[in-house]
């Protein structure tokens, strides 16, 4: 039998205007961290405090993976329009790009 797990993949906007996307399997510990300076090498942690804006759950951390990742490769317009669940100009940007890397 296997068992499943939790996975969360997250992206918070810090105090200087960036995003950090991360991956964990206990978001509000993780949210504690990055607030509170846990981590003292961490990208947050001269940009606190953060701020959630989005997060989705897994139970296969494969696929958590492989989302942080494509979701670190995305422009901050993309990111923007994930927290508004603006579908439609997901799609436009993702068109955008492919254009300009001649297809």
């Amino acid at each position: 039998m296997k068992i499943a797990h939790n996975y969360c993949v997250y992206i918070v906007k810090c105090s200087d205007d960036s995003y950090y996307t991360g991956i964990t399997n206990d978001l509000e510990r993780r949210l504690f961290e990055h607030n509170s300076g846990y981590v003292k090498n961490c990208y947050t942690f001269e940009r606190r405090p953060v701020e959630l804006k989005y997060y989705c759950h897994f139970f296969d951390v494969n696929q958590a993976i492989t989302w942080e990742k494509q979701l670190k490769g995305w422009s901050r317009k993309k990111k923007e329009a994930l927290f508004k669940e603006d579908w439609g100009e997901i799609k436009k940007l993702a068109k955008s790009k492919n254009n300009k890397n001649g297809g």
